[in-house]
This record gives C-alpha cells, structure tokens and sequence, in this order.
C-alpha cells in the first residue's frame, strides 16, 4: 500500500510540478517569482525521495524551505499583485494554506511519523496544485505571452 501510495504521490508530482511557472519567452526575463517555485518543486522532489529513505532530516528541511520559502522582491510583488488584482486574497489563502501545510510536515518529520508525512505530502501536493490550476495559465499568458 505504501509503495502504489508513493506512486501515486510521483505521479502527481510529475504532473503538476514539471512545468511551474517554467515556460519563458526567449525575450522575456523570467520573474524572481519563478525562481522560487522552481525551488520549491525542488524541495518537493527531496521531499518525495527522502520519504523513500526515511531521512527524516531531509524531510524536515525541504518542508521549512517550502513554507519559508523566499518572497519576491518588492517590485515584482506589486507587479504581481496588480495583475492578480481581485483575487490577491484568493492567492494568499492558497500560499497560507502551503505554509501551514509544510509546518504540519515539518512536526511529523520530527515525529518520524512515515504514513502521516505520506498523506500530509499528499495534502502539500493538492494545495500547491490548487494554486496552479488558479494562477498558472494566466501568469504566464500575462508576464511571459504563453
């Protein structure tokens, strides 16, 4: 059960994390803000291997990289906000809910707790995928003409 649990959990990894915020125009400077979800997507893949070692450390870091995960800078955050516009509070609620959710996976890393750090993995996957299907499309129709 744990392993089709784990495949499931890299399957939608894959899908939903492969191209975050990846795709630029050749003649469009990427934002800072795609820097950090592609960190992020990083982190989460640490994540998933390191639920494959048990290496609860690993887990715990990756986790407080995602929920402290760096702002964009000043400019770029109004730039961002302008754009978002109405749904500015929608946007933060998503990337509260992220935050909350890897501080939760932090204290089950700390706890060793294998099958909750899976499902609670399973919930960080869906909040950020929530953000995604919300905001994905439109940033980069927005800032990179995709």
């Amino acid at each position: 059960m744990l392993n089709k649990t784990l495949l499931y959990i890299f399957i939608l990894y894959t899908l939903s994390f492969s191209t975050v915020f990846s795709e630029t125009d050749s003649k469009t400077e990427p934002l800072e803000l795609q820097k950090i979800m592609k960190a992020m997507g990083n982190d989460m893949q640490n994540i998933l291997m390191a639920i494959n070692k048990e290496d609860w450390p690993a887990i715990k870091q990756s986790a407080v990289n995602i929920a402290e995960h760096p702002k964009p800078p000043f400019t770029e955050k109004i730039r961002i906000l302008s754009f978002i516009g109405t749904d500015t509070a929608q946007f933060k609620k998503l990337d509260t809910i992220t935050h909350n959710t890897a501080m939760e996976l932090v204290k089950l890393a700390e706890q060793e707790n294998g099958n909750a750090i899976i499902d609670k993995f399973a919930q960080l996957q869906k909040s950020c995928l929530n953000c995604h299907q919300s905001f994905r499309k439109p940033f980069q129709a927005h800032f990179y003409g995709k």
